[in-house]
């Protein structure tokens, strides 16, 4: 997949596209529905499908501080694009100067001058321009004028509209697995493996701590069945490129140990040498055991913790 950082870096020689265009944060399976026709189009024409997207997303510009948390990280976002067909992702860098493209001017401007669209595949919601002044009826108007077709795909997936918003939600609720027939796939946090306090390590569960970009969208405080995946980026030793454990997670300050920062801690069963830090890896976040408690004792702890572990192996099995 080709990358462009602006629409300078289109090429000036560059012939006909298909485009699609969105945040695309989350990569949901609305997202999904949205690129995957826009790919087949591509197809159909014979031509690359090219997504524009914007850095930083529209709403932190828009309205300043209203920056929601963010489900993919950049990289992740990439991966995904690139596994459903996508030809050139272009990221436009979103300014306050281009938020005051009119929807004339943005039909104008990035559809029919630099990318020289053929046919525009967006979401059935979608706005753009000054304000949000334009919509799908708008932009079918402005593809009559400037050659290009335009289809509206809704972002539904059985009877539920899908949405990075609810998305959100569901993990503000903790309630991952509702997250994950959104997105279709568990979702995830990503960071770098810091140390903590070790106190996993004293009790026999070392633990990885994780320490994610700010406005990482993390689940709710609690006990979680999933995965940590060590991730190809970076410096790690050979024999963990790739791997994939079956983890024990936990969200939050540890009550027992009157509270700390909140932390986001997996522990890979049956893995109790392994040396993480510093190493890039992912949180991916399969079911919701329990609410964080705070025991009367450690050994209460070290119980309850058998006891996450036992189902932690049958639905990660599962």
């Amino acid at each position: 997949m080709l990358g462009w950082h602006g629409l300078d870096e289109v090429p000036g020689d560059w012939g006909c596209s298909v485009v699609t265009i969105g945040v695309f944060d989350g990569v949901h399976l609305g997202h999904r529905r949205v690129i995957e026709r826009g790919a087949a189009r591509a197809r159909e024409l014979g031509s690359p499908l090219v997504l524009v997207t914007f850095d930083p997303p529209p709403a932190e510009v828009v309205k300043p501080g209203s920056r929601p948390a963010r489900l993919t990280t950049a990289r992740h976002r990439t991966e995904l694009l690139a596994e459903l067909g996508v030809d050139v992702l272009c990221v436009v860098p979103f300014t306050v100067e281009f938020s005051r493209l009119s929807p004339e001017e943005f039909a104008q401007t990035v559809l029919a001058d630099r990318l020289r669209a053929s046919a525009v595949v967006v979401g059935a919601d979608f706005h753009f321009g000054h304000m949000a002044a334009g919509d799908l009826e708008t932009l079918r108007t402005l593809g009559d004028k400037h050659d290009f077709t335009v289809e509206g795909v809704p972002l539904v997936t059985g009877t539920q509209t899908v949405s990075s918003s609810l998305v959100r939600d569901h993990l503000v609720e903790g309630d991952v697995e509702a997250a994950a027939r959104a997105l279709g796939r568990p979702h995830r946090v990503e960071g770098i493996v810091v140390r903590g306090y070790q106190r996993g390590r004293t009790l026999g569960f070392p633990t990885a701590n994780v320490e994610s970009p700010p406005q990482t969208a993390i689940p709710a405080d609690g006990v979680y069945a999933g995965w940590l995946r060590c991730l190809p980026v970076g410096n790690i030793p050979a024999a963990y490129g790739g791997a994939r454990w079956p983890a024990a997670i936990s969200v939050g300050t540890n009550p027992t140990f009157d509270g700390v920062p909140r932390t986001v801690e997996a522990y890979a069963l049956d893995h109790d040498d392994l040396d993480l830090y510093g190493a890039h890896v992912a949180v991916e976040f399969g079911a919701r055991l329990r609410d964080n408690l705070r025991f009367d004792s450690i050994e209460a702890l070290v119980a309850q913790i058998h006891a996450d572990v036992v189902q932690v192996r049958v639905l990660t099995a599962s």
